[in-house]
């Protein structure tokens, strides 16, 4: 593999810090006393045992054959402790690595608990159910290994799905999120506000509003955006994203600031500076939000830099740097990583935080010297492969040079996709250097009128101008401003992927998003056929009883691009608000 695919994050390391500031924090490490062995122990002096280690031995599988004791009579439970001892993170000195295990075990099944909206009182084994519990460790099992394990893009029906549609925004609506637990809603725009919604009648709950600063602000891109004390923001909003936990909303916008809400009491939280232009990407690591994985949240902004913060101490961590163009979009899963696209420079980055490094993959349909020097060949040989392919079947084919990355979505934890303004969707793996498969012309090509001397009709593609993936499944969907969002399958080994169907989105869809939940769920919330609901298509088909799960697809529609206004579509039918599309599987 060339050096210049893996590069190391060597323009400027920071250590990880919980300060509020963006300097960097240092720390030091103890060095070994001389004349002594690790740990300061003299050499040849018998180690001691220690009070730890022997509490280690008493937690040991020893049976009581040779006079040793039972281990049934043995309390294996670990000492009774404060229940917020550990909410900073912070280990015992005297804690053992089995006691360890046991506390973190249990956290993680109160996690489960909480989960599946189980009350106090009812974490007992003979009264849960456990298909419930299996069910969940197993998925969390596949989920941790980082891999496509869910092979389900043919089974749902695409057919009259039922559908909700919110309108509030007066202009233009930049994106739509929902929580996992298919509640509630929240959708931004470039008005400045922020609507939460009610997903189970299409009512609005709340309204965030634009914050006028008397103060003005400031030309230039000389001083970041200080931290400053007004609960809201004062210009565009252009990202939303979720916590896990659906406790925390985060914004970012033209303001150069990062907000986090509190959507159970509908409150600021706290507001993040240090970004020296707009935020433009926000996402959050999908892992449950605990003690050992906090909220960590990742922040791309138009300075061509990524910020990592800790939302459990609100919290700055550190900076990443490598993108020589604004940060348009960025995505993350399970693990400390994240994938990120730098529009104009071209290239998608895989990174991984704890190692401070990051994989550059380059995109644009190069074909010149850039390819020479890095030991390519003059000819790409996967538009060498289309050309032919178009030549065979009699079609002239046409070739659009990618000038800017616009989105991209984490399949799996070594799977992504992107796209951009070629209108191709391009699917990575971090074993390649090039695309494993592109799909040109997803979303066809647009004409429109030029008035000169002589009307002219000028054909451009479409952008791909969002991508969404079900995690860690074989289904994603993209979205452009064609009047559709397509569906697209992965090939069971991963090399390419077809169209398998679309859905009705009048105007240009800015944001996707799926969520996987029950069909018992959906159907308690009122997705069936009735005509008092607020929004809500009339002709909703009744939620069907079994147990396979169903999708939510949300989308954030506009009149116009999230960052820009270089497309407007307006006309009877167009959104300036949120497309929520529920998939059922199919009975049969």
């Amino acid at each position: 593999m060339p050096d210049a695919f893996f590069q190391s994050n060597k323009t400027r390391k920071r250590k990880r810090s919980t300060s509020t500031g963006d300097g960097p924090s240092t720390s030091k490490k103890p060095g070994r006393v001389a004349g002594k062995g690790p740990k300061g122990k003299k050499a040849g002096a018998a180690p001691a045992k220690s009070k730890r280690s022997a509490r280690d031995e008493e937690l040991s599988d020893e049976t009581n054959d040779e006079g040793g004791a039972d281990v049934d009579d043995m309390d294996l439970r670990a000492p009774d402790v404060d229940p917020n001892a550990y909410e900073s993170a912070e280990e015992d000195e005297d804690e053992t690595p089995a006691e360890k295990r046991l506390r973190l075990a249990k956290l993680y099944l109160e996690g489960v608990k909480e989960g599946l909206g189980l009350a106090d009182g009812e974490f007992d084994a003979a009264e849960i159910d456990r298909e419930l519990i299996s069910a969940r460790l197993k998925q969390d099992v596949l989920e941790h290994a980082g891999k496509i394990h869910l092979f389900v893009a043919d089974t749902y029906d695409l057919s009259n799905p039922p559908t909700l549609r919110t309108r509030g925004h007066r202009f233009s609506a930049t994106s739509a999120v929902a929580s996992e637990d298919a509640q509630w809603l929240y959708t931004s725009g470039k008005d400045g506000c922020i609507i939460k919604w009610d997903l189970t009648n299409g009512r609005k709950i709340h309204t965030f509003f634009k914050v006028r600063k008397d103060n003005g602000k400031g030309k230039g891109k000389a001083k970041a955006e200080p931290v400053v004390e007004f609960p809201g923001h004062t210009d565009e909003i252009w990202a939303l994203a979720l916590s896990p936990d659906g406790k925390m909303l985060a914004s970012g916008g033209k303001d150069r600031r990062i907000g986090v809400w509190d959507v159970e009491k509908n409150e600021w939280l706290k507001g993040f500076g240090g970004h020296r232009d707009s935020i433009s990407a926000l996402a959050f690591r999908k892992a449950a939000t605990t003690v050992s994985t906090p909220a960590q949240l990742y922040s791309g902004s138009f300075d061509r830099t990524i910020k990592i913060h800790d939302l459990s101490v609100m919290g700055y961590i550190e900076t990443l740097f490598g993108h020589q163009a604004p940060v348009l979009h960025l995505d993350s899963l399970l693990r400390e990583t994240a994938v990120s696209v730098g529009g104009r420079d071209k290239t998608v980055r895989y990174w991984k935080v704890p190692e401070e490094s990051q994989l550059v993959f380059r995109g644009g349909g190069r074909t010149g010297w850039e390819d020479v020097l890095e030991g390519g060949s003059l000819e790409d040989e996967m538009d060498v492969d289309q050309a032919k392919k178009a030549k065979k079947a009699g079609k002239a084919s046409e070739k659009f040079i990618e000038g800017s990355i616009e989105c991209c979505a984490m399949i799996d934890e070594s799977t992504f996709v992107s796209g951009g303004d070629s209108g191709s969707i391009s699917l990575w793996t971090t074993q390649k250097k090039k695309p494993v498969f592109t799909q040109a012309l997803a979303h066809g090509m647009d004409e429109s009128h030029v008035e000169t001397e002589d009307v002219e009709i000028v054909r451009k593609p479409r952008w791909v101008t969002s991508l969404g993936c079900l995690r860690y499944s074989d289904m994603f969907a993209s979205g452009s401003w064609d009047g559709e969002i397509r569906l697209w399958k992965l090939d069971a080994k991963i090399k390419s992927f077809s169209l398998v169907g679309s859905i009705p989105a009048l105007g240009v869809v800015n944001s996707l998003q799926f969520i996987s939940c029950a069909q018992s769920t959906l159907s308690a919330l009122g997705w069936t056929k009735r005509s008092d609901a607020v929004g809500v298509d009339s002709s909703l088909p009744p939620a069907r009883s079994t147990k396979a799960r169903s999708l939510l697809l949300v989308a954030g529609v506009g009149q116009e691009m999230r960052l820009g206004r270089w497309v407007q579509k307006k006309g009877e039918g167009v959104l300036n608000g949120a497309l929520v599309v529920a998939l059922h599987p199919r009975t049969s």
